[in-house]
């Protein structure tokens, strides 16, 4: 299964090239470096779903808190699933 994870961008790092594109992208307190080269609209503040270092849309805010809220119960239902020893 493929997974974009939102995260929200808190710098853009310019490049002459818009293929080179990228910015800094907080993953609720984790900060990753990812390509910005599809999203050329996106700007700081901006909410991004990221698949593997590539933002391939930009989500309102709104959307970006209801996929995390989905995330922590795909955990919590996982931690249930787990055998106990």
């Amino acid at each position: 299964m493929c997974l974009a994870v939102p995260g929200k961008i808190v710098s853009i790092l310019d490049d002459e090239e818009a293929t080179l594109r990228r910015g800094s992208v907080d993953f609720g307190g984790i900060r990753k470096e990812v390509s910005l080269a599809f999203t050329p609209e996106a700007a700081v503040g901006d909410y991004v779903l990221v698949h593997v270092g590539f933002a391939l849309n930009v989500v309102d805010e709104a959307e970006a808190h209801k996929i995390f809220e989905t995330l922590r119960e795909m955990e919590e239902l996982a931690e249930l699933e787990e055998p106990s020893p």
